[in-house]
């Protein structure tokens, strides 16, 4: 058994490269190996989202508060709030974040592939954010 105290994995800010707004990232675990899965809680300022990104074995998120958006390239922008689980499939081009009003948190599980666990694209648009890109 390991247990590892609450606050004792440093707290920080998403970087510009991979977030619009700003947004909180606060690792909970690195499993050991044979396990190649991770997690951590993200928190977003309303407004503040991912940018496009993928992950080789797939993502979950489990929302934890407030208001949140997440899209999936080609897809409608869907609402999500507490309680809500999203699952991204392995590969599958994604973003998300808060409402535009409202900020969000959620918790992120993901497993990596050879040291991978995300590949990090292009920023999303405001009229993807939105969901007017697709009509």
């Amino acid at each position: 058994m390991e247990i590892s105290p609450n606050g004792s994995r440093a707290s920080s800010i998403g970087p510009a490269e991979n977030f619009t707004g700003h947004a909180r990232r606060d690792p909970l675990f690195t499993a050991p190996a044979p396990s190649r899965m991770m997690g951590g809680s993200v928190t977003f300022d309303a407004g503040a989202r991912t940018v496009w990104h993928t992950h080789p074995v797939g993502q979950m998120l489990v929302i934890t508060s407030g208001a949140g958006r997440v899209g999936s390239w080609g897809g409608p922008v869907r609402d999500v709030g507490p309680g809500d689980v999203v699952w991204f499939a392995p590969g599958e081009k994604h973003w998300h974040g808060a409402a535009p009003d409202v900020g969000m948190s959620h918790i992120a599980i993901v497993e990596a592939e050879d040291g991978v666990s995300s590949d990090w694209l292009e920023p999303v648009t405001e009229a993807q954010y939105i969901g007017e890109a697709w009509s």
